[in-house]
């Protein structure tokens, strides 16, 4: 008989090292960088207040917050499941989703005008053009990158954030060797008294993490790649120093033009003109563009992802792309008459205060009592399961010998 050829089924390539461990981090990065991060508006409004010292007792704070919220969010999802955040709230409280989906929808809407007005702000000062030919033209690019779904997203957090990482160390190299001695001079001048007494600090440091934690639940379309509980542990510990270290290293820049800088609406811009290399100011401008990118995707595309799943719930298929550039026009172009009317220093100053209240008690909260007691509550069957079957291979092994 002719030997029959037969073909081996092509092995199925599992998640890669990098997207269980370090593209979580890079997408809650992406996030939070946005327009009050990446252009350090955010960084003078909660951290400068408390002096150079204090700022970084801050940001070491809301490191660890992310640190601990990412990673129960991420173990949460992974238990339940749960990977948009309408599930993720549904396995969490319930029919109380309707309070969070109603914080996050205001929340979209106020950081995508700020990423709006800070992109105007941006291409004001490079061109002179209008404020409003760089609102549209970074509008007209989320709604673009998000219109092309899960593959288009990722690609777009791991390309800007090698970027991101690149433009900031050479930023802290020209700084350094522009004014070093300033920055030296600024990290040590002490703690402001009235602010160390009062904690302002602390106040900054969890103000500051608590309405960008929220991150933690949009970026979850990444959570799909873990295979278990300690890559999502693992992932959501490392989001934390992720994402804060480009912060910290661009607050340490800022101190040495303390206190004129906590006046400037863009103070990256003030920091480069003191550098005074015209082709890296336009690279660090370019940077902040993809910065502001990177967290509008993110925003736009997890309620993408919540109507994707109800749209597949009911038996639908895939969103199409239409649909999802649909979504994402109505969220912009809201955004774009809000940036307008309030501007980029009045958005981050008021705006922002209330939403770290409104997250903290319709996410912070309920993960840390619920989440955590249901964490518990599932890890116990587990564990008594491993026990009884650890036990009876024991007896095994006793009745062979």
């Amino acid at each position: 008989m002719p030997a029959v050829r037969t073909m081996a089924a092509p092995m199925s390539v599992g998640p890669t090292w990098f997207q269980r461990y370090l593209l979580p981090g890079l997408a809650f990065k992406g996030f939070v960088i946005g327009g009050g991060y990446a252009t350090g508006r955010e960084l003078a409004e909660y951290f400068l207040p408390s002096g150079p010292q204090g700022g970084l007792l801050g940001l070491g704070l809301a490191m660890l917050v992310w640190s601990t919220v990412c990673a129960l969010t991420f173990v949460f999802a992974r238990a339940t499941h749960s990977y948009d955040y309408r599930a993720f709230f549904g396995q969490l409280v319930g029919r109380g989703w309707i309070a969070f989906e109603a914080a996050y929808i205001v929340f979209m809407v106020l950081i995508l005008a700020v990423f709006g007005a800070a992109a105007g702000a941006i291409v004001a000062a490079a061109t002179g053009w209008p404020p409003i030919v760089g609102t549209l033209a970074l509008m007209l690019a989320i709604g673009v990158v998000v219109a092309l779904g899960n593959r288009s997203v990722e690609r777009l957090f791991g390309w800007a954030s090698l970027l991101l990482y690149a433009v900031y160390f050479l930023f802290v190299v020209f700084a350094w060797s522009a004014f070093g001695d300033r920055i030296v001079a600024g990290l040590s001048t002490p703690r402001p008294t009235a602010g160390w007494l009062t904690a302002d600090w602390i106040r900054g440091g969890l103000t500051y993490a608590c309405y960008n934690i929220v991150g933690a639940v949009a970026i979850l379309p990444v959570a799909r790649h873990f295979t278990g509980r300690r890559d999502a542990a693992v992932a959501g510990l490392l989001a934390g120093p992720v994402a804060i270290l480009p912060a910290i290293a661009f607050f340490a820049c800022m101190a040495a033009w303390l206190p004129g800088i906590a006046a400037e609406a863009l103070p990256a811009d003030f920091l480069l003109q003191q550098m005074q290399r015209p082709l890296f100011h336009l690279l660090f401008q370019a940077m902040i563009f993809s910065a502001l990118l990177e967290s509008g995707v993110g925003a736009v595309h997890a309620i993408n992802e919540r109507v994707a799943g109800a749209w597949r719930g009911r038996g639908s298929g895939e969103l199409p792309r239409g649909a999802r550039l649909a979504i994402a026009a109505v969220l912009l172009v809201g955004s774009i008459f809000v940036a307008g009317r309030f501007g980029l220093v009045a958005l981050i100053a008021h705006g922002y205060r209330a939403l770290a209240w409104m997250i903290l008690f319709v996410f912070v909260l309920p993960l840390l009592t619920v989440g955590v007691w249901r964490l518990f509550a599932k890890a116990k069957p587990s564990l008594a399961t491993d026990l009884h079957g650890s036990a009876q291979i024991r007896r095994k092994q006793t009745m062979r010998e």
